[in-house]
């Protein structure tokens, strides 16, 4: 950044609390909520973290659904405040059902916290959260939902379904910022935290100062300065949605999701990690890769051939088979996905793998994609 552009990012007029509160109020039209919401001034792990330390007390009991390594993250949070964590899991490669979970609250009555990750990037999976919510509803317990990845990718319903915390961050589908994420908190999920005495106070995870010091006072005066360009970049990733529809924006992804498995099936070699097409997150494709061929080894070839692609391996214990093909935001665009495609052949054909047609994935990928968005 050169002198002379610096000042636009550096001199804004301060951000006041009538507009952060109109970021929020358009931020929770996206979520499909009339709820209170707080934007936090921080990544999602921030509210995450703060609803889980909030609502849930030593002593309760709560199920923790794992479809990914984010559910893997929140039972480590749960057992630190203290509560028994009952926890319904599915392989990476699918989702977990209504009835799985309905299984495990009738064997556990006592379950008065459910946490589930919405969509899971990282691993491509998604859950039925309708279907879940409606049996953690009729058992009675708060439900948290993680967001983050499914929010403008694919029907986010908050109030509909009755989710009592609700996280999105801006960073994906939303094309926005990482540096700022939005909590809805339904009214009964603010009894349970203003009951809990070990709910954090005088804390950056405290989401009962924000009601006090922001809600409380009808918005009026902000707690402390805000992260001032996230939120504006915030708002801008809201504003260009509504601008573009959301329900194009969500086609957008079902399409790129759609054309990506459809366009690797075809290829041959690699086959799509989560097996059920309605178990594939719209956000992000993930890929298994062929048997003694390291994933990283197809990533490193696929971005020599094409550096400007969305494709990354996995972490952890999954790094050596599965790829990863992050078409959210911006990149769930058409030409993405068919570079994606040509740069993941050039690299199977580069570690001497075959490609049993690279011209009709190309094909099968336009067809998908036209399917779902009509050209």
């Amino acid at each position: 950044m050169t002198a002379n552009t610096a000042p636009d990012l550096l001199d804004f007029a301060p951000l006041g609390a009538g507009h952060f509160a109109r970021i929020e109020d358009k931020v929770a039209a996206l979520m499909r909520t009339r709820e209170t919401v707080v934007a936090m001034q921080g990544e999602a792990l921030l509210p995450l973290e703060a609803c889980i330390r909030s609502a849930v007390r030593p002593g309760s009991t709560a199920l923790n659904i794992i479809t990914g390594p984010y559910g893997e993250t929140f039972g480590g949070w749960l057992r630190s405040c203290g509560a028994e964590v009952v926890t319904v899991s599915a392989p990476f490669s699918g989702a977990v059902t209504a009835e799985q979970v309905a299984e495990a609250l009738r064997a556990n009555p006592t379950i008065d916290f459910v946490s589930l990750v919405h969509a899971e990037a990282a691993t491509g999976n998604t859950n039925p959260v309708a279907e879940i919510a409606a049996v953690v509803r009729e058992h009675g317990a708060l439900l948290m939902l993680d967001a983050v990845a499914s929010v403008a990718a694919e029907p986010l319903l908050t109030d509909e379904w009755g989710v009592d915390l609700c996280v999105i961050g801006g960073q994906k589908a939303m094309a926005g910022p990482a540096g700022v994420s939005v909590v809805s908190v339904s009214a009964r999920a603010w009894e349970r935290i203003a009951a809990n005495e070990q709910a954090p106070r005088r804390s950056y995870l405290s989401l009962l100062d924000w009601k006090e010091r922001w809600i409380d006072g009808g918005r009026a005066a902000l707690p402390h300065a805000p992260a001032q360009l996230e939120m504006l970049a915030l708002e801008q990733a809201a504003d260009r949605i509504a601008t573009d529809g959301l329900d194009g924006v969500i086609a957008r992804h079902r399409a790129a999701s759609a054309a990506t498995r459809a366009g690797v099936r075809a290829l041959g070699a690699l086959a799509p990690y989560v097996v059920r097409d309605e178990d594939a997150a719209p956000a992000a494709t993930t890929l298994r890769a062929p048997d003694g061929v390291d994933a990283r080894d197809i990533v490193a070839a696929a971005l020599a051939a094409d550096a400007s692609v969305p494709v990354q391996a996995a972490g952890g214990t999954l790094a050596t088979e599965m790829i990863r093909v992050n078409h959210y935001g911006l990149d769930a665009d058409r030409e993405v996905v068919l570079d994606s495609l040509t740069a993941l052949a050039a690299a199977l054909r580069a570690l001497g793998v075959p490609v049993a047609d690279e011209d009709g994935a190309l094909a099968a990928a336009g067809k998908a994609w036209d399917a779902v968005i009509p050209g």
